[in-house]
């Protein structure tokens, strides 16, 4: 990857802060401790891989709810 390319950005510019209002609920939820400075670099691979599989699934889930909720499917 060439630098200066970042991949991981939002479609919808404007769901960054609900984002990552999903991920400090997902982190009380799950039992671990969001870092108090807003700075994840100092926690495990481990612990951040958590929250974010949990965000996925939660992403997911509610996606095929509502796929599940629409007729002629």
């Amino acid at each position: 990857m060439a630098q200066g390319q970042k991949r991981n950005t939002p479609v919808v510019p404007n769901a960054i802060k609900a984002l990552d209002q999903f991920k400090y609920e997902v982190a009380s939820e799950i039992g671990i401790t969001p870092p108090q400075d807003g700075y994840w670099g100092t926690m495990t691979t481990r612990d951040t891989g958590a929250i974010g599989g949990h965000m996925v699934r939660k992403m997911v889930a509610l996606a095929e709810q509502q796929l599940a909720g629409r007729s002629g499917f």
